[in-house]
C-alpha cells in the first residue's frame, strides 16, 4: 500500500514494518527509554536516601521517613496524569503534552545528578511533572495509529507494552549497579542519559507522527463515543457549587481533614479527595439508572485497584531495603545489587504474559468464570500470597541473621502472576462500564486509585519500623486473600449490576434497554 502524496502519513498510507505503523516504533522506543530512567531511578532512591556508608554517602535519612517520601512521590507521578491528560485535551495535544513531559524529564533526571539537596527535591518535582505529562498521552497516541477497527490495535499494545517492561528490565540492572557500586548521583545521571536518547527518538520520529496525537476538534479521542455530547468540566464545577448536599458534604470532610491531620500533606490530600467525592455526587445524581448501578461496580474496582497497588508497591520501598539489608545476596562470590531485584518483575512480566493470556483464552473457552471482577479479585488473591515468602524470609532472618535470595525470587513471581491477571483488565474493565459522556473522568479517577495505591504502599512501609516486617508481610498477605475471596464471594450480584457490560453479544438487558431508550 502506497502513502498518497497529500497524506503519506494517515490511516491508510503509513510505512509500515513488520506489518505496523512506523510511528509504533517511534513511541516504542520513547517509551523504552523513558521506562529505564524512571525504574532506573525508582530502583535506587530509597537505598539513596537510607545510605549512610562514607564510601558511597546518601542522604542518611531513617526508613520510616524514606518511605514516606517515596509513597508521596509514587503517588504523585499517577495522579500527575489527570492534569497530564487535560493539558493534552485542552491545550497542546497528546504529542506536544509528550514533548513537554520528555523535556522536563530530561531536565528533572540530570538535575538528580548534582550532589546538592535542593537538586534533589527539584528533580523530584520536575520528575512528577514530566511523567505526567507523558505517561497517559504516549499510550493514548498507540491507539491513534490505528483505524476504529483496525484489528492490529490489540497486538500493536502488546508490542508497546514489550518496550514498558524491557525498560523497567534492564535499568536495575545498569543504573542500580552504577548507582550502588560506584555512586549514586552517577546512577541518577545515566537514567537522565536514556531519558535523553528517549527524547531524541521522538523529537526525529515526529515526521512519523504526523496528525497522530494533535490537538484538533474532530480527533476521535480513545474510549469516547464522538456521537453522544461529553460532559463538560466547567459544567460539572458550576453545578456542584449550586448543589448545597454536595457542598456541604465536601465541606465538613474538608473540615475534618484539616482538624484530624497535623501534616499539611494528609491535610491537602484528603481536601482534594473530599471535592472529588462532592463531584462526585453531583455526577451521580445525572446518571441514569443502569449507569448508576455500573458506576457502584466500579468504585468497588477502584478499590481494587488501591489494595492491589497499596501491596504490590512494596517493591520499591520495603522489600527494596530488605534486599539491601537483610538478605545474603552473595552469588559465586559475588554481591549482588540489592536494585537487581528490580528487574525481576519486568522479567517475568515479559516471560509469562503470554502464557498466562493463553490459560485465560483457554479457560474461557471451556466456559468457566473469566470475568474482569474474577481476575481482578484472583489476582489480589495471588499477589498476597507472594508475601508469605516475604514473611517465610522475615523468620529466616530472625533464626539465622539472613535470609537467602529465593525468597524474594518468589515473592516477586507470585506479584508478577496476581499483576498479570489483575492489571490489564482493569483499564479494559473501566472503559467498559464507565459512563460515555465521564468516560475520560473515570480514567482520571482510576490513575488516581493507582496513585493512592502507591500512597498507601508508602505508609505500609512506615508502619514496618515499628510493627515489624514480618508482621507487615504477613499481614498484607491475610489481608489480600480475605479481601480477594470478598471479591470472588460477590461476584454474581456485582456482574447483574454491570447489566451485562462485559457480554455484548448476550440479551439485552431489559433494563438498559430502557435507560437507553429515555
Amino acid at each position: 500500500m502506497s502513502a498518497s502524496k497529500e497524506h503519506p502519513f494517515d490511516f491508510e498510507g503509513q510505512p509500515q514494518v513488520m506489518g505496523h505503523p512506523i510511528g509504533l516504533y517511534i513511541l516504542f522506543f520513547t517509551e523504552l527509554w523513558e521506562r529505564f530512567s524512571y525504574y532506573g531511578m525508582r530502583a535506587i532512591l530509597v537505598l539513596y536516601i537510607t545510605a549512610t556508608a562514607m564510601e558511597n554517602p546518601g542522604l542518611g535519612w531513617d526508613e520510616a521517613d524514606a518511605l514516606a517520601l517515596y509513597g508521596w512521590y509514587t503517588m504523585m507521578v499517577y495522579v500527575m496524569s489527570i492534569p497530564g491528560g487535560i493539558l493534552a485535551d485542552k491545550y497542546v495535544g497528546q504529542k506536544n503534552a509528550v514533548m513537554i513531559g520528555g523535556f522536563l524529564l530530561c531536565a528533572g533526571h540530570l538535575i538528580l545528578a548534582i550532589e546538592m539537596l535542593w537538586a534533589f527535591y527539584t528533580g523530584l518535582i520536575l520528575i512528577v511533572l514530566g511523567v505526567g505529562a507523558l505517561k497517559p498521552n504516549i499510550s493514548t497516541m498507540v491507539g491513534g495509529l490505528y483505524a476504529q477497527k483496525d484489528d492490529r490495535r490489540d497486538k500493536a499494545f502488546y508490542i508497546f507494552y514489550i518496550g514498558i517492561n524491557l525498560g523497567a528490565f534492564l535499568s536495575p540492572l545498569i543504573v542500580g549497579y552504577i548507582g550502588e557500586k560506584i555512586g549514586w548521583h552517577y546512577g541518577f545521571g545515566l537514567a537522565g542519559i536514556g531519558m535523553l536518547l528517549g527524547q531524541a527518538v521522538f523529537v526525529w520520529g515526529r515526521r512519523y507522527l504526523k496528525g497522530i496525537g494533535e490537538l484538533e476538534k474532530s480527533e476521535t479521542k480513545p474510549f469516547v463515543d464522538t456521537e453522544k455530547p461529553q460532559a463538560s468540566t466547567k459544567n460539572i464545577f458550576s453545578k456542584f457549587l449550586g448543589d448545597t448536599s454536595a457542598m456541604a458534604v465536601a465541606g465538613i470532610l474538608v473540615a475534618l481533614s484539616i482538624f484530624g491531620f497535623s501534616d499539611i500533606g494528609y491535610q491537602a490530600l484528603f481536601a482534594v479527595l473530599s471535592l472529588a467525592l462532592g463531584l462526585g455526587l453531583v455526577i451521580y445524581k445525572e446518571l441514569n439508572r443502569v449507569e448508576k448501578d455500573r458506576v457502584l461496580v466500579l468504585l468497588l474496582s477502584f478499590l481494587i485497584v488501591i489494595v492491589f497497588w497499596g501491596a504490590f508497591e512494596q517493591a520499591g520501598g520495603l522489600m527494596n531495603l530488605y534486599a539491601k539489608e537483610k538478605t545474603a545476596r552473595s552469588l559465586l562470590g559475588w554481591e549482588v545489587p540489592a536494585s537487581w531485584f528490580q528487574s525481576l518483575n519486568p522479567f517475568f512480566i515479559i516471560t509469562l504474559a503470554l502464557p498466562i493470556g493463553s490459560f485465560w483464552y483457554w479457560w474461557k473457552a471451556k466456559g468457566r468464570e473469566s470475568s474482569s471482577l474474577f481476575k481482578m479479585g484472583l489476582g489480589v488473591i495471588i499477589m498476597g500470597l507472594g508475601f508469605l515468602f516475604m514473611s517465610a524470609a522475615s523468620l529466616q532472618y530472625e533464626s539465622a541473621g539472613k535470609s537467602a535470595m529465593y525468597w524474594l525470587v518468589l515473592a516477586y513471581l507470585f506479584h508478577t502472576i496476581g499483576e498479570l491477571c489483575a492489571s490489564p483488565v482493569a483499564l479494559s474493565f473501566i472503559t467498559k462500564l464507565a459512563p460515555v459522556k465521564y468516560a475520560s473522568l473515570m480514567m482520571g479517577i482510576y490513575f488516581a486509585a493507582t496513585g493512592l495505591g502507591n500512597k498507601v504502599a508508602g505508609v505500609l512501609g512506615e508502619w514496618s519500623q515499628s510493627a515489624g516486617e514480618l508482621e507487615i508481610f504477613t499481614g498484607i498477605a491475610i489481608f489480600c486473600a480475605i479481601f480477594g475471596l470478598l471479591v470472588i464471594a460477590i461476584l454474581k450480584p456485582l456482574k447483574r449490576l454491570t447489566h451485562g457490560a462485559e457480554d455484548r453479544d448476550a440479551k439485552v438487558d431489559p433494563l438498559e434497554a430502557e435507560s437507553e431508550a429515555i
